[in-house]
């Protein structure tokens, strides 16, 4: 996956991480974890700050991963107001 434009256009990126976690940089350092977790059934995408631990995802549900990845991705988004 790649990072979507509205996050490469403020100096961010996605990174892999172990299993279904993901890093959002912004400006080379990690920021935020994305981290696909099973739901009632579905699936989750947890958004935790990196440095404080601090949880800001809605706890939506998703049909698959990948859309619980995009769901966070445009959580996370809205969050910071982009």
């Amino acid at each position: 996956m790649t990072a979507p434009d509205w996050l490469a256009a403020h100096d961010g990126g996605l990174v892999k991480g172990f299993d279904d976690r993901w890093l959002v940089t912004i400006g080379g350092g990690p920021q935020y974890r994305l981290e696909v977790l099973p739901a009632k059934g579905q699936f989750s995408c947890a958004i935790v700050q990196t440095n404080n631990g601090k949880r800001l995802d809605e706890g939506r549900v998703y049909p698959t991963a990948e859309a619980a990845l995009a769901g966070g991705l445009d959580e996370l988004c809205a969050r910071l107001g982009w």
